[in-house]
């Protein structure tokens, strides 16, 4: 006689997480970010943040994890690191500000969002299956609207969406 079969152990399932995602502040917070975060799970800052202040305020929506920028200079940015990764189940997310300073190859290091900003224009492109994201301008955007970004992850699956400030 066989013994049953082991039940099946549980499916450990992430999350649905949703992030808001800007860059390049510099100094300024727009009144209409806490409507365009509310309910986000993290705050990404992409650096040129300028002022601690910024992020007095987006810590006040919901928690912040940001990265140096060019402009982020004095004793309150000194403990700024340059690039964060940020796991969120499956999917493993690198930030930094200026993706001309990237010096790893994003799929070889299991990355599926790289996330970006210096610029101050919004993109957006797949590239080797990583998802290449810079919000834009939260503030002084170049040839446009102020602009940020929403991500949500669910399992594997990436949506994101730009909005702009200005409406």
């Amino acid at each position: 006689m066989m013994a049953p079969p082991l039940p099946s152990p549980p499916r450990l399932v992430a999350p649905a997480l949703s992030f808001g995602i800007l860059s390049d502040t510099h100094g300024l917070v727009s009144p209409a970010l806490t409507a365009v975060f509310a309910g986000v799970d993290r705050i990404l800052h992409a650096g040129d943040i300028d002022t601690p202040q910024v992020l007095d305020h987006l810590q006040r929506i919901a928690p912040v994890t940001c990265v140096r920028g060019n402009m982020d200079v004095g004793t309150w940015a000194s403990n700024l690191a340059p690039m964060e990764i940020i796991d969120s189940g499956p999917i493993h997310i690198l930030m930094l500000h200026d993706l001309a300073r990237l010096d790893l190859t994003p799929e070889a290091a299991d990355l599926q969002v790289v996330i970006s900003g210096h610029t101050h224009r919004p993109a957006a492109e797949v590239r080797q299956g990583v998802l290449y994201l810079n919000p834009g301008s939260a503030a002084y955007p170049r040839g446009g609207s102020a602009t940020v970004a929403l991500l949500h992850i669910d399992g594997r699956v990436l949506r994101h969406r730009f909005v702009s400030l200005d409406d």
